[in-house]
């Protein structure tokens, strides 16, 4: 993971060097296995019951409308064989809609962010089944898992994942730059996204000049630039204080949640339950309770 996350950090800063002299990224340079890897670290995190129906009145209401954005059927992770195999995931269903802004709770090693790796097509689980928007996500070719998290994912780090030798607006512009768009219009959404998130004419500032409220924005930014369907946030909150952490989710759900994308969050911050729409609790790889959240 760390000598995959330098490589791609080293390609962007050699392309960061060249842009200047031409309008379009310059692919023909990157070897097909960079490429597959830049896609692939990209939205990749660290990685360290049976299924039940957790309906509330809200969420039934969004099941009879048939908008589901994710459904995962007994979904199972394992690690090690034998005596050193430790089940992380067990047995774990869920159902999650657009328009909903879904909180998986629990204490850390509870399985949260393995079970959101095999949602969002990082972590291939060894049984089980992701449907996203109708489709069997883990039936795709690699390929095809790159480009579904390229164009459907959106993935908020815990630790924000900004490229310390680039400027805010180009760590935003990577999502599209990996789509082959034109260096300066990427910029320019760029740009764009960051008055979306408040932070306007901070385009140029390295990400080292900024708070951490602000790089935790920026990496919201970078996530959604592609609009992506899906909007993962994983420990959005771990790194900030409780008033700027509120604010960060605050802002998420009324400007970024739409009656066309989901979000899921993992967090064990009790904080920011206030603003979910239903929470799962997840606790030693099985789903345990759910709670319906905001009205």
């Amino acid at each position: 993971m760390i000598q995959q996350w330098h490589a791609y950090d080293a390609c962007a800063t050699r392309f960061h060097v060249s842009r200047g002299s031409s309008l379009t990224w310059p692919w023909e340079q990157i070897h097909g296995l960079a490429k597959r890897q830049a896609l692939n670290v990209f939205f990749r995190d660290s990685l360290p019951m049976k299924s039940n129906t957790h309906d509330t009145t809200k969420h039934r209401e969004r099941k009879a409308m048939g908008n589901e954005a994710i459904i995962a059927t007994d979904l199972t992770k394992w690690f090690g064989e034998d005596e050193t195999k430790v089940t992380a995931v067990n047995c774990v269903g869920l159902v999650a809609h657009f328009g909903e802004m879904l909180f998986i709770v629990g204490p850390s090693g509870s399985g949260k962010t393995t079970m959101l790796s095999m949602i969002s097509g990082i972590l291939r689980p060894n049984v089980g089944k992701v449907t996203v928007k109708g489709a069997d996500i883990w039936s795709l070719s690699n390929d095809q898992l790159a480009d579904f998290r390229l164009n459907t994912i959106g993935f908020v780090f815990q630790d924000y994942h900004l490229f310390p030798r680039l400027t805010t607006a180009e760590n935003i512009a990577i999502p599209l730059i990996l789509k082959q768009r034109n260096w300066n219009e990427s910029i320019i959404e760029a740009r764009k996204e960051l008055e979306i998130v408040g932070l306007k004419g901070k385009g140029e500032i390295l990400p080292v000049k900024l708070s951490g409220g602000e790089q935790q924005r920026v990496a919201i930014a970078r996530a959604i630039i592609s609009s992506p369907d899906i909007l993962i946030l994983d420990e959005p909150t771990a790194s900030l204080d409780g008033d700027t952490g509120k604010m960060i989710i605050s802002f998420v759900k009324e400007k970024i949640l739409n009656e066309n994308r989901c979000i899921l969050i993992v967090t064990h911050d009790a904080r920011i339950n206030e603003y979910a729409d239903r929470i799962l609790h997840m606790e030693d790889g099985h789903l345990t309770a759910a709670d319906k959240g905001t009205e």
